[in-house]
């Protein structure tokens, strides 16, 4: 399939093709939901804390005689059903996250990038650097074209410094990495704008694919195993 190329002005300068497993894949709210929950998760502190019977500050005397008060047998005022008493089973420090298969992942990533093409509010942007690191600049853009409103931008991996100074002051628009690419922002922001060079770097997260780097490094690893080997059989 083919996505529009468009300038910051917001107009159509061309068209660029795509991967239809990655941009015309079917809409999975499961996924998104697992996904988005799986996000969130792992941004819990985790930090809540209740004191036990054993943390609380108090004398541990006997508050009653055993026999003749006429009530139940009590020995220290710190159990939960006094008040200033210890919680039981009370929240502790601990964290929230948890695992979630890459192949889910890689499924709800799809799933957000085709719901948005599909609604037509995403976007290829050609023109990923700035004259100037100028709020107004950038502002101005944004009257002319309504994508800009509450929008994420996706550059490459060292976006231009001029854009990013640009764009951190504005409202409801996110300037990010392409290795910060995330459900939950998709999700959150109304229209997505993936920079023209970020392309190849959505289609291979999307479909599991390896990058250059990764591929050297497993072919580093082949050829060390290999000289191993060979050193072996010579000895």
């Amino acid at each position: 399939m083919k996505l529009s190329v468009h300038s910051l002005d917001g107009k159509k300068t061309g068209e660029v093709e795509v991967a239809d497993s990655v941009f015309a894949a079917p809409f999975r709210k499961d996924l998104l939901a697992r996904v988005v929950l799986w996000q969130l998760a792992k941004r819990r502190a985790g930090t809540h804390k209740a004191k036990n019977r054993t943390e609380i500050r108090g004398s541990t005397r006997k508050i009653m005689r055993q026999k003749g008060s006429g009530s139940s047998r009590r020995r220290t005022r710190k159990v939960s059903h006094f008040r200033g008493g210890g919680a039981v089973f009370g929240p502790v420090p601990r964290s929230h996250a948890h695992s979630l298969q890459k192949k889910v992942r890689q499924a709800a990533l799809c799933s957000a990038l085709s719901e948005k093409q599909r609604e037509g509010k995403l976007f290829v942007l050609e023109q990923e650097t700035l004259e100037t690191p100028k709020t107004s600049l950038l502002a101005e853009k944004r009257k002319n074209w309504d994508a800009l409103h509450n929008a994420m931008i996706v550059l490459n991996e060292q976006p231009d410094r001029n854009f990013r100074l640009a764009a951190r002051n504005l409202p409801r628009l996110l300037l990010i990495a392409q290795q910060g690419l995330n459900v939950y922002d998709i999700v959150k922001y109304d229209a997505l704008l993936l920079g023209k060079s970020t392309l190849a770097e959505v289609v291979r997260r999307g479909t599991g694919g390896k990058t250059n780097s990764e591929t050297e490094v497993e072919t580093g690893k082949e050829t060390t195993k290999e000289t191993t080997v060979d050193r072996k059989v010579s000895s």
